[in-house]
């Protein structure tokens, strides 16, 4: 594991070159791009850093052009907007990189980071190739049970954001170091999830967190064409579900006709960390397409 993260590292000192569009400049994200060949962009999810993606990236850079996102606010990328708002201009920016780069690349999109994919692909369809979503829902209240509304998720979501601004930096450590837990069994991943959050702006924190948590995707489903996977955990890791994940997820992905989704056994949230080899296969497939 140490010589893994020793060679990943190496890389990411190493190999990191201009931009597609060298004149890109944006305060809602940051790219950082490597070898030659077809694009794919990855954007990783809530509070979390490129890194996320680090291992994928070395080894796709042998035959594609990969643009590494840093979001805005997130695992010490500058935050300069207050209180947001946060995942529209994401979206536009992208579309902006997108089109200045003259690029149509594949979207690769983890948790929050899906959200964001799936909002650039329904808005700006001819921006996206393919796009695959890790473990993310087009609605984060299904996670609450299939009755539930943006509406009944407003006051959950400020509640949220509150706590986000408010918390003691012990309680934020404590918090976050608990939910690492869920989220992950490699314990790597976990340290690198509680370091990101406490580099991490709160006030971006919170504009994510209360928009995230009522953004309600699954009317623009239908209207997609492009091939989409969505890879979902098939261990919770102590989050409790209001079904099975198979039946969560293929519930809130029914609109969307010709979707693949594939159940990622032993893992949790952070997939691609938790099995790293079943996700750069089922990544391979996803690009052949």
């Amino acid at each position: 594991m140490r010589t893994a993260l020793i060679a990943v590292a190496t890389f990411l000192v190493a190999t990191w070159v201009a931009p597609a569009s060298a004149a890109f400049s944006s305060d809602r994200f940051s790219v950082e791009v490597t070898g030659e060949g077809p694009d794919i962009i990855f954007i990783p999810g809530f509070s979390a850093g490129r890194e996320s993606f680090a291992a994928e990236a070395q080894r796709l850079s042998a035959t594609h052009r990969v643009h590494l996102v840093q979001l805005a606010g997130f695992a010490g990328e500058p935050w300069t907007h207050g209180e947001g708002p946060f995942l529209a201009p994401v979206v536009e920016e992208l579309h902006r990189y997108i089109a200045e780069g003259g690029i149509k690349p594949a979207i690769v999109g983890h948790s929050m980071g899906g959200v964001v994919g799936l909002m650039l692909a329904q808005q700006h369809p001819d921006d996206v190739a393919r796009l695959m979503c890790i473990d993310n829902l087009p609605f984060f209240g299904a996670l609450y049970g299939p009755a539930i509304t943006p509406e009944i998720m407003q006051p959950l979501a400020q509640q949220s954001a509150l706590i986000l601004l408010t918390a003691s930096d012990e309680l934020m450590r404590s918090s976050t170091t608990t939910n690492a837990e869920r989220l992950a069994n490699d314990p790597v991943a976990r340290a690198r999830m509680v370091e990101w959050a406490l580099q991490s702006d709160r006030n971006a924190m919170a504009a994510a967190m209360r928009e995230v948590m009522v953004t309600d995707l699954r009317p623009g489903l239908a209207a997609m064409t492009m091939p989409v996977t969505v890879l979902y955990a098939g261990d919770p890791g102590g989050t409790p579900l209001p079904d099975t994940p198979d039946n969560l997820f293929a519930r809130e992905y029914a609109a969307l006709a010709g979707a693949t989704l594939i159940r990622v056994d032993g893992a949790r949230h952070f997939i691609m960390a938790d099995q790293p080899e079943i996700f750069s296969q089922h990544m391979d497939v996803f690009l052949a397409e």
